[in-house]
């Protein structure tokens, strides 16, 4: 019968994020580490969410990538699509999000779509086309010091008219409140306007769940994770999905275990405070690694004698301030790629030492890890956060790897996190 759904995701938490979520709703779903190679087998699942390293490299590449993933989906029979970003809407004003969803609905000839990045269970909420986290608009949150993708303006209808030639309109939270036949005239009044993109409220999960019905037709949605829990439904209404199936199932694994931690969100700063109290932790200094010292090799030497006694952490999380200091003294990306690779040595490191159970927050550097770790893609099980599941790998060695957001969890979140698994 084929694939019901293909998604392409910017990130490699973010792919995480979305997989999670359909197993959560009954589909079955496995998570590519990057485009498949052509005759790559896959497992009998009803989703597959191709990981890209899209977000901020530029608009050309992402586009270029993304219509790769988009051809392999096609070529297994996919019956809708997803564009998958993060709840944050970060990005820059040359893109990413704009220029891949207008590349993405042109390859697929299709004239109108949404953008949704709502998840309220993660806190991310829109109300008149203003992205709130928690309580306060995105703009106070904390992303106003993300290193790569800063987010000044809470309004996403001017940061995607920004990035985009379609005209940009808004489907309000009234209109959603009317339900699915009321969301879905709006949306057809929107494109015979000439919108190319509605960006619609969200407040709650009904009001996704609303959002997902009336977007059943579309060739293209794209979103964040959250609106999502409303296009397994669809797919069981049309008699294409069974229910009772147990998504989530995962092999047991055992081995050491560790965490790595590259993000410095403020939810990431937090989770590595609370770790650090209880369990020994290894601190990466970019200007180390700058002055071109072995701090990876260091890392696991320092690790593995300890790794016998219970989960290590390893990390380059500091406070904002600090960020910008090495940033201004060594540049961003140089900073950023720095740390990407000795994150991904050393998780070379740990693995050879045993490691078999490990946690990487940050979306970069979980893509970096994998990478290393040549891990061709991962089967999705059960939650530990909102958007955040534990996977296990399909290469080898089998692993289990969860790859958090950085903006995503509990402070406890590490800790609680092998908990699930006992």
């Amino acid at each position: 019968m084929g694939l019901l759904l293909g998604c392409i995701a910017d990130d490699f938490t973010g792919a995480t994020d979305l997989a999670g979520t359909l197993v959560r709703e009954g589909m079955r779903t496995v998570q590519m580490i990057g485009v498949p190679a052509p005759g790559t087998p896959l497992p009998d699942v009803d989703a597959v969410v191709i990981a890209l390293k899209s977000r901020t490299i530029a608009p050309a590449d992402a586009i270029a990538q993304s219509l790769e993933a988009l051809e392999w989906l096609r070529g297994h029979g996919c019956r809708q699509y997803f564009f998958k970003y993060c709840s944050t809407f970060d990005s820059t004003d040359e893109g990413n999000i704009g220029p891949v969803a207008e590349a993405l609905l042109d390859a697929l000839d299709s004239d109108f779509t949404i953008a949704c990045p709502a998840f309220p269970r993660n806190n991310r909420t829109i109300c008149k086309g203003y992205l709130f986290a928690g309580n306060v608009l995105l703009n106070e949150s904390g992303m106003q010091d993300h290193p790569l993708t800063p987010m000044r303006d809470p309004n996403l209808v001017r940061v995607l008219d920004r990035q985009t030639s379609g005209a940009v309109g808004l489907v309000a939270y009234d209109t959603i409140r009317r339900g699915a036949a009321a969301t879905a005239a709006a949306f057809d009044a929107a494109r015979r306007k000439g919108d190319r993109f509605a960006i619609t409220d969200a407040l709650d999960e009904d009001d996704l769940m609303v959002i997902g019905e009336a977007c059943a037709g579309f060739p293209l949605i794209t979103g964040g994770s959250g609106v999502a829990i409303g296009l397994p439904e669809n797919f069981r209404r049309a008699g294409l999905l069974k229910s009772g199936i147990a998504a989530d199932a995962l092999p047991s694994i055992t081995g050491h275990a560790a965490v790595l931690s590259g993000s410095c969100s403020r939810a990431t700063n937090e989770q590595v405070t609370l770790m650090a109290r209880d369990h020994p932790s290894f601190q990466v200094d970019p200007r180390a690694l700058a002055r071109g010292e072995s701090v990876a090799q260091a890392a696991v030497d320092w690790a593995t004698p300890l790794l016998a006694d219970g989960p290590i952490l390893v990390y380059a999380t500091a406070a904002p301030d600090a960020v910008r200091k090495i940033q201004s003294e060594l540049g961003a990306d140089k900073a950023g790629a720095l740390v990407e690779e000795a994150m991904a040595a050393i998780a070379r490191g740990l693995v050879d030492a045993g490691v078999r159970r490990m946690i990487v927050a940050g979306g970069e550097t979980s893509g970096a890890v994998v990478g290393a770790l040549n891990v061709p893609g991962l089967r999705i099980g059960p939650e530990i956060d909102p958007g955040v599941p534990w996977t296990a790998s399909l290469g080898n060695p089998a692993m289990l790897l969860a790859l958090k957001s950085g903006n995503f969890g509990t402070p406890d979140f590490f800790t609680k996190a092998f908990g699930v698994l006992s």
